[in-house]
């Protein structure tokens, strides 16, 4: 039976590879996210100088724009590196000079904290964006955004104290163990 088991737990080890290639997918996401700040960021200089009318609001919402796109690829970068250290195979980077310091330190329970964070992040950036812009943002719009942005925050409290109540079970068995 062993003969048969041990074949079969290679390949499913193995298995993580598949993820791989998806990982290279969101390096291509990022490119794009990169180009998209590229547009965004034109668009401002180019209305800087072009326009006698830009208002401060304006500038105010291309610039949260940019740190929107920029929060994206931050969030990009925690998934395929944490993600791929993680799940598919360490990243050989000992004493690399740019090594993340919390990639030293990144599990799944790390990378949902870290990931959950950066989403809220994110989601404050767009609320902002719409309270600045209010006149031209509906209540409704405006009432769903709060509501998702409360979502948002309350499911990363849970998922926080729900990986405390994790480590701290992991450690008392630890020590029960030794």
């Amino acid at each position: 039976m062993k003969s048969v088991i041990s074949p079969m737990e290679r390949l499913i080890f193995s298995s993580r590879w598949i993820q791989a290639p998806l990982y290279l997918g969101l390096i291509v996401a990022q490119i794009v996210y990169c180009w998209l700040f590229m547009v965004e960021l034109s668009h401002l200089v180019h209305q800087a100088f072009d326009s006698a009318h830009f208002s401060e609001t304006e500038v105010m919402l291309l610039v949260l724009g940019l740190i929107d796109v920029v929060m994206i690829a931050n969030l990009l970068v925690m998934v395929i590196v944490g993600g791929y250290e993680t799940f598919v195979s360490r990243l050989d980077l000992d004493q690399h000079p740019d090594q993340p310091e919390w990639l030293s330190h990144v599990n799944a329970g790390v990378l949902k904290i870290k990931l959950s964070t950066a989403i809220i992040g994110i989601s404050s950036i767009h609320l902002l964006k719409s309270f600045i812009n209010a006149a031209n943002v509906s209540e409704h719009t405006l009432k769903w955004q709060v509501a998702i942005h409360l979502v948002f925050l309350f499911s990363a409290l849970i998922m926080a104290l729900v990986d405390k109540v994790m480590t701290q079970t992991l450690i008392l068995q630890h020590n029960k163990h030794h």
